[in-house]
């Protein structure tokens, strides 16, 4: 079993249980209807990315059961101050109930905000479940495709600006890609297409989005992940896909700004993906928020 928890036995607000019952569900039933022809390993790649979900998903929802319990005890101390200073109705007991409201104030605002951002949190993770459908999956290589990618990226910018979350993108780029249809011939270059993703995916993190962002480009969204993370990870895979592979890949990386919108983000990373290309090929470069850096072949040295 994926879970450990009963949702319907921790008084979860009903938009939250249901929105996670909904996903829970939704993936079962892809699970089941698996096509015969998928590879055991993009299987199990999918149950991994299940469980991490499933992992946050219970994160989330212990987080609002503890501030629940919290949240209980405390009304349930007021409750009790409220009857034993009914009955007095001097000056000094009706500053006393004042002050005892004021402070179980700030706590139910705050839960409340916990609950708004439960919420989210499990509408971004039904978001990563839906990138399993058929119709957010590129045909050729199996990865999440632009239309995925766009829903996530949407609601990881909302994230950002709503609660902070960081996350970062990377934009990859083959090199020379039209060489090798015209060389070789647009099978050679599909299985290139493939290979190249699927080297990504297994790079990535279960949390994160690879996509096929169109023609020989690939977007991967790394949730809760500052720019140094991204950059490490983006050299990894330029350095894997090179020795691996046998051709070569340009990549820009960029972390969110707060109170960026999703084409901002997405168009400084691909300002450093043209810098990289720009610099020679087969490079990272990185957009800071004010500069773009070239950072190929020191990244995983120094950090």
């Amino acid at each position: 079993m994926l879970f450990a928890f009963d949702i319907f036995q921790i008084h979860l607000p009903a938009t939250v249980a249901l929105a996670a019952v909904a996903v829970i569900g939704y993936f079962v039933g892809r699970y089941q209807r698996m096509k015969a022809g998928e590879s055991s390993e993009q299987a199990r790649r999918e149950m991994k990315r299940a469980q991490a979900i499933a992992r946050d998903l219970e994160q989330i929802t212990q987080e609002v059961r503890k501030n629940l319990a919290r949240h209980h005890a405390s009304i349930a101390r007021f409750k009790l101050r409220v009857g034993e200073l009914s009955s007095n109705k001097s000056e000094a007991a009706w500053k006393d109930l004042c002050q005892e409201a004021e402070e179980i104030l700030g706590p139910t605002m705050q839960l409340a905000a916990h609950i708004a951002q439960a919420y989210d949190q499990i509408r971004q993770q039904s978001n990563q479940l839906m990138t399993f459908t058929e119709v957010r999956t590129d045909a050729l290589t199996g990865v999440s495709n632009r239309r995925a990618m766009d829903d996530t990226l949407q609601s990881l910018v909302a994230m950002k600006n709503r609660y902070q979350l960081c996350f970062s993108l990377a934009i990859f780029d083959i090199d020379h890609f039209k060489a090798i249809n015209d060389q070789q011939g647009h099978l050679a270059g599909d299985q290139m297409l493939q290979q190249v993703a699927r080297l990504i995916d297994e790079t990535a993190r279960e949390t994160d989005i690879v996509t096929r962002y169109g023609g020989e480009e690939f977007v991967v969204l790394m949730p809760q992940t500052e720019l140094a993370g991204a950059t490490v990870f983006t050299e990894r895979v330029r350095q894997l896909i090179e020795r691996k592979l046998g051709v070569t890949v340009s990549a820009g990386t960029a972390e969110a700004n707060e109170g960026e919108l999703t084409d901002e983000v997405l168009r400084r990373a691909d300002a450093a993906l043209y810098h990289a290309k720009s610099a020679g090929r087969n490079r990272v470069s990185r957009h800071t928020g004010q500069t773009i850096e070239a950072i190929s072949g020191q990244v995983l040295a120094t950090v």
